[in-house]
């Protein structure tokens, strides 16, 4: 078997765990798991319908605001560079840097802003349905 499908295989574990075989090239860090989003509400039921994984790198150049959104689907990301301050409609802020991982709000009025001096870029993973979209802009 080669090598490198060897060693993914080592990183899984019974319970649900993820953990490294000790002396294993692989290795693992968990950054984040959780049942709520950052801003500690409790993350909704999955909705009813036919899955569809979403990934997209959104790259925001220095001093750029998003328009005002929410995302009706429980999704997570990690920012792989820059920094990003994230406003909720009710004031609440969270700011990330390079390496965090976050768990967005569900089904709240929020913007990003990069208030940092090179281009902010995120991963985002959202667990949606198809047809449904990921991101609605409020008018």
């Amino acid at each position: 078997m080669h090598r490198l499908a060897l060693g993914l295989l080592l990183v899984l574990s019974l319970g649900g765990q993820v953990r490294a075989e000790e002396g294993s090239p692989v290795k693992v860090q968990v950054l984040n798991r959780t049942t709520t989003s950052w801003d500690g509400r409790l993350l909704p039921p999955y909705p009813a319908g036919q899955p569809e994984v979403t990934i997209l790198r959104i790259v925001i150049p220095p001093g750029v605001q998003l328009p005002l959104h929410k995302h009706p689907v429980i999704n997570a990301g990690m920012l792989l560079r820059g920094t990003l301050t994230v406003t909720t409609a009710d004031q609440k802020v969270l700011h990330i840097k390079a390496g965090d991982g976050v768990v967005e709000v569900v089904d709240q009025w929020h913007f990003g802003k990069n208030d940092g001096t090179e281009p902010a870029e995120i991963l985002v993973i959202y667990a949606g349905i198809q047809g449904q979209p990921v991101t609605i802009n409020k008018e």
